[in-house]
């Protein structure tokens, strides 16, 4: 947990990488809108092709494998959880159920309370 985590520094190839990527995305989505004249489909094969050549661009930069040895590490992390067994879960949804049941009560005394201190104070309702 107390790992250093070492980010290098992204070449100006990487942000030029990620500035085009970012332009095959803006150019996909725009596509949809100036091909408005067209079927549906075409629009929207513009806009999966601008995701995909912008993802396939910036998955060849620094960002694009940062990225990647993230989602790697975050599957190693997801391994170490401790999941629940079926019968613990059911008892943490009963006392859950259970406490809201308890506020609910509770707060819709308190309302009862509160209405009749106001009526009684205030001499309306």
């Amino acid at each position: 947990m107390t790992e250093d985590i070492k980010v290098p520094d992204a070449s100006a190839s990487d942000k030029v990488k990620a500035v085009g990527a970012l332009a095959l995305l803006v150019g996909g989505i725009a596509a949809y809108y100036v091909l408005n004249a067209q079927p549906a489909w075409e629009r929207w094969i513009a806009v999966v092709v601008g995701v995909v050549l912008a993802l396939a661009v910036l998955a060849w930069s620094q960002y694009g494998r940062a990225f990647w040895q993230f989602v790697m590490d975050s599957r190693i992390e997801l391994r170490k959880v401790v999941w629940p067994s079926r019968q613990e879960t059911g008892m943490t949804t009963l006392v859950v159920f259970g406490f809201v049941i308890i506020a609910g009560l509770f707060f819709w005394t308190l309302d009862l309370v509160l209405a009749w201190a106001t009526k009684a104070l205030s001499g309306q309702g």
